[in-house]
């Protein structure tokens, strides 16, 4: 209807005839993460191995829509944890990320899902995951504040109980030494 009215208002319309079908089709692969669970993402890529380190996966890309205006917000996530007898695939953790990305969301919810996923699907011994993200409904409307990051965090496990194993992690993501 708005498109409808708005090229009517503007006696323009030739761009705008498929537009209602583009943006459905648009939203559609914008909120395909619901149709996945995690068992769909990780299928069988979940490897017996003896390690018991961090293991990092950082700087994944991504991008979403916040549920209260439908804008968009993206930034980067990093995703640690330490394994239990089990290493999942590299790739998995950046598809874990993505199923939960393409849902309307908020990025407080979006940390402790990417979370709670992995302590599902691969019961380690911690997690931690921070997600770094530009809200566009904080920069194009509202405060129109442009470069203002919003950073979430949660830590599971010895993430959590370890202030040396959350330092570590912590200094992993940030570059530190």
């Amino acid at each position: 209807a708005v498109v409808s009215t708005q090229s009517v208002h503007y006696g323009r319309g030739h761009g705008l005839l498929d537009t209602p079908t583009r943006a459905a089709k648009a939203m559609m692969f914008l909120t395909k993460g619901y149709e996945e669970n995690i068992g769909m993402v990780v299928k069988q890529a979940l490897f017996p191995e003896n390690y018991s380190e961090i293991v990092l996966v950082k700087d994944i890309e991504f991008y979403s829509l916040c549920e209260h205006h439908l804008i968009p917000f993206y930034g980067k996530i990093h995703i640690g944890y330490i394994p239990s007898n089990h290493v999942l695939g590299l790739s998995k953790l950046a598809r874990i990320a993505e199923m939960f990305t393409r849902r309307l969301q908020v990025q407080e919810r979006l940390t402790q899902q990417i979370a709670d996923a992995m302590v599902n699907a691969v019961k380690p011994t911690g997690v931690g995951v921070i997600i770094e993200a530009v809200h566009m409904c904080m920069c194009m409307r509202g405060v129109q504040k442009q470069g203002a990051k919003t950073i979430t965090s949660k830590m599971l496990g010895v993430f959590l109980d370890d202030p040396r194993t959350r330092d570590e992690f912590l200094k992993m993501c940030h570059n530190e030494k």
